[in-house]
Formats: C-alpha cells, structure tokens, sequence
C-alpha cells in the first residue's frame, strides 16, 4: 500500500479478478475507472466494445489482445500488440483476447486524456494504437518495471507517478471546452448544441472546432454517445422499461432510441438487456 490507499482485490465473473485502490486525489477529476485485472486460467474471449464518452488507457502486463477491430471499416484488423491507448468512439469494435490477461486499465475523461496526452483528440478519436505512439519510448520501460514486480501496490505506485507527471506538464483545455463538455456530461446529452455556444460565448463554428480538437468528436456526436451511454447504464441497473427510457434518455421515441443503438453499436436495445455488460463492453 501506498499513504494508507490499500489494494483491494474482488472476483468477477469466472476466475477473472479485479484489483483496486483508492486514486490519488490529484488524479480523480480526469478518471473514471482505474483497476487491475488478472485471471487464475487463461480464458480467450471475444467483447463488442461500445461508445461511452470516454477514452482508455491499457497497460498490458501479460498476453495482449489478438486484435480489435472497428464493424465499420472495412480494412484489416488493428493489431496492438501490447499497451494501448484508444480515443472516443462513435461505433463499436470488436476485441479478441487469447486468455491470460493481466493489465491496468484506466478511463479518462476527454480532457484528462487531452492533459494526458497531450495532442489534439481527434487524431486518437474512433482508433487504437500503442502507448508508445502516445507516451513515446519511454513508457515501454515503465511497462517493463510494472511487469516485472507482482506487487499490485507497486504498479500502482509507478503508474500514479507516471500519470500525475504527465498531467501536471500537460495542456490546459479551454475553459469554454470544459464548461461545453460539462454540460453535455450532466445532461446525458440533451443540451442543444445552440444552447451550449450561446453560454460559452463562442460562435457555432468555433466551438465545434475547438471542442472536437480537444474531446476528438463533434458536440453533437458527443451529445449522441453520452445519451447512447446513459442508456446503457440505465439498462445494466435493470431498467428495461424502453417506453419511460426513451422519454427520460431523450430520444423522440423508440424508433430513435432502435436507430441509435444500431449506429453506435450495432445491437438492439433486447440484445443490451439480455447481455452481461461491463466497462463499455458487451460479452459476445
């Protein structure tokens, strides 16, 4: 453990286990998730991965995902072959793992990874590519010290290091972004795109520049993910009830709501509710 922050290790589904300990403070305002994982048998498996309004970090501390591979393209499969980084998307992917999975996995917000990254989002928006191409070189030696220590609270302590020195030496999104992305985030994505430049002062024009510069998807597409999102959450709690979440979740009626879920994710809403889902991902 670490200043008292210690690592709490729970059984998921299977022999999967997850791993766990309190963020440090100056790191929560740009993450949503942050564990471990590892498995006592390699099991391979296959997930659809879904939009959800945030971007991911994964440190792969043992076998690497097979592939992942975006349902809209039509080119080969993405091979990552060890740690990853993966901006927003707006449509699913499909990602194979051999089994023996062993990794840190982190979801920022948009503008924690814009911090973190330190790039423009869209050149990371709806792709997938090494953290080396991310983080440069050097974040193959801070794999390799987290790899070779089974010390759950050391990797821990290695990666906060690492993340808080980026953060801290990392671009300051716009205030206006910030405050745009807030409003999107809080509403589930029914805050008019109109309403949001007039609060920040911008013209249309420019806040979507600016904003998909620094969140990687236009506001509007980011309103469709986040209401998409708020959805599927809802769904995951055991609200099935399609009529009352089509009025609560925004979507002019349920036509709009099937539409949706068939362009951002390629499923129907049945097929959410009848699957075990987690962290963005629906078990294939």
């Amino acid at each position: 453990m670490s200043g008292g922050r210690a690592v709490t290790m729970a059984r998921l589904a299977g022999d999967r286990w997850r791993v766990t300990r309190p963020w440090p403070a100056a790191l929560r305002p740009y993450l949503h998730s942050y564990a471990g994982y590892w498995e006592d048998t390699a099991t391979p498996y296959r997930v659809r991965i879904v939009p959800t309004g945030r971007a991911v970090l994964l440190i792969s501390l043992g076998e690497p995902f097979a592939q992942v591979h975006r349902l809209a393209e039509n080119g080969p499969e993405i091979r990552v072959v060890g740690s990853l980084v993966a901006g927003l998307e707006d449509g699913p992917r499909i990602a194979d793992h051999p089994g023996g999975q062993e990794a840190i996995r982190l979801e920022l917000t948009p503008l924690g990874a814009y911090r973190l990254f330190a790039l423009p989002m869209r050149e990371v928006a709806n792709t997938v590519v090494e953290l080396a191409d991310i983080l440069g070189p050097h974040s193959r030696e801070l794999v390799e010290r987290m790899s070779c220590t089974r010390d759950w609270g050391e990797r821990f302590d290695l990666l906060d290091a690492a993340l808080l020195a980026r953060l801290g030496a990392g671009p300051e999104p716009a205030p206006e972004v910030d405050q745009a992305w807030r409003m999107l985030a809080r509403s589930g994505g029914t805050v008019p795109v109109a309403r949001i430049a007039q609060e920040t002062g911008w013209s249309h024009g420019y806040l979507v520049r600016k904003f998909t510069e620094q969140v990687g998807l236009t506001p509007k597409m980011s309103a469709r993910v986040l209401r998409f999102h708020r959805t599927m959450g809802l769904m995951a709690s055991g609200s099935a009830d399609l009529g009352a979440l089509t009025a609560h979740c925004g979507f002019y009626d349920q036509a709009h709501l099937n539409r949706e879920f068939r362009a951002l994710a390629a499923v129907t809403p049945g097929q959410v509710v009848a699957a075990r889902m987690a962290e963005g991902a629906v078990a294939l």
